[in-house]
């Protein structure tokens, strides 16, 4: 019998197509500069009806959402935004006004994260809007060189909330049902945060600058945009060591819980595997604890690194370890 994506997942799909050629997984696509940096390459693509609603996804935010998502992918890699290539699949049902609307919010993102130049193409579509939105980075020479290697008790550190986009997404929804059903416009001011956490999200432009400047250097960087726990499970795959995380210090918007009461839904979970939160983690050397801690307030410490044998964990504030588990990964992915 075949195997179908649903049997073995998408990560292990991924890698035994990648045992099928000379390449290895990689975050991004990279190469070394001799003369400059090491240049880091992140892509993605945005498809109506599956990454996005236009019933109530404003163009503008939309557009700069889809910038904020490639270049995340370079500041955890330490690297700096210079190039963002944009490809724009239009269906019949959109006009230049909305085009203009999309291209503005991406335009925007693009100068407040330095962007130096954009290429733009169009295409006709046949099955709603698409966005493919590819970006180029510089990490700089001495940055890449002053990486340490992870070492067990290093720490994990997230940029702001979690599962809050996830949890905004479903205000959103719950809107529209209550839109089509009743045709009146729902209130959604008490959770304001939420839903802005998913059609706008925000991310420090200056964070590689201000890491270079106090001088403390991640060993690894990811983008958290397929829930807290995928990022856990690529970090326990490319480190070979231990994770662990802790309930209790998982950052919340503030109305995450209430929220989660109303739609029966557990914030833990919707931090671990909603997705779409736009954040970035960061292992930190243990040593730059109190240094990281003054400087990046902004950003938590939610767990640790550990021996091999400890696999990527979820401890509850009882000190239970679940293991963790992620979309698109095999069951067994951490033994």
């Amino acid at each position: 019998m075949a195997e179908t994506f649903s049997d073995i997942g998408r990560i292990e799909a991924i890698d035994q197509l990648y045992r099928l050629s000379a390449y290895s997984p990689v975050s991004g696509l990279a190469y070394a500069s001799p003369k400059r940096g090491r240049i880091t390459t992140a892509a993605r693509m945005y498809l109506e009806g599956i990454d996005f609603n236009l019933v109530y996804f404003p163009l503008k935010h939309l557009g700069y959402k889809c910038v904020v998502g490639v270049v995340g992918e370079l500041y955890a890699a330490l690297a700096r935004p210079k190039l963002l290539n944009v490809v724009l699949g239009i269906s019949a049902k959109l006009d230049f006004r909305q085009v203009k609307e999309l291209w503005m919010g991406i335009t925007v993102a693009a100068k407040e994260h330095g962007v130096e130049a954009v290429n733009l193409d169009l295409q006709p579509s046949n099955n709603g809007l698409f966005i493919s939105v590819v970006s180029t980075g510089e990490t700089s020479l001495i940055t890449e060189k002053r990486r340490l290697a992870a070492k067990s008790k290093d720490l994990i550190c997230v940029s702001g909330s979690l599962g809050a986009a996830y949890l905004g997404l479903q205000v959103l929804e719950r809107g529209a049902r209550e839109f089509q059903e009743k045709g009146t416009q729902p209130e959604m001011g008490q959770y304001k945060m939420l839903v802005g956490s998913y059609l706008r999200p925000e991310l420090e432009s200056s964070v590689v600058s201000r890491l270079e400047d106090v001088e403390i250097y991640p060993s690894y960087g990811y983008f958290v945009t397929r829930g807290l726990s995928d990022a856990l499970k690529r970090l326990g795959r490319d480190s070979g060591l231990g994770v662990k995380v802790y309930a209790d210090k998982i950052p919340f918007e503030g109305n995450s819980f209430a929220l989660g009461k109303e739609l029966n839904m557990d914030p833990i979970s919707a931090a671990m595997n909603g997705g779409d939160d736009n954040r970035l983690l960061f292992v930190v050397p243990i040593l730059h604890l109190e240094k990281f801690r003054r400087e990046f307030q902004t950003f938590d410490v939610i767990g640790h690194l550990a021996q091999p044998e400890a696999g990527e964990v979820l401890v509850t504030p009882e000190g239970v370890e679940f293991p963790v588990k992620a979309q698109g990964w095999p069951e067994n992915s951490s033994e």
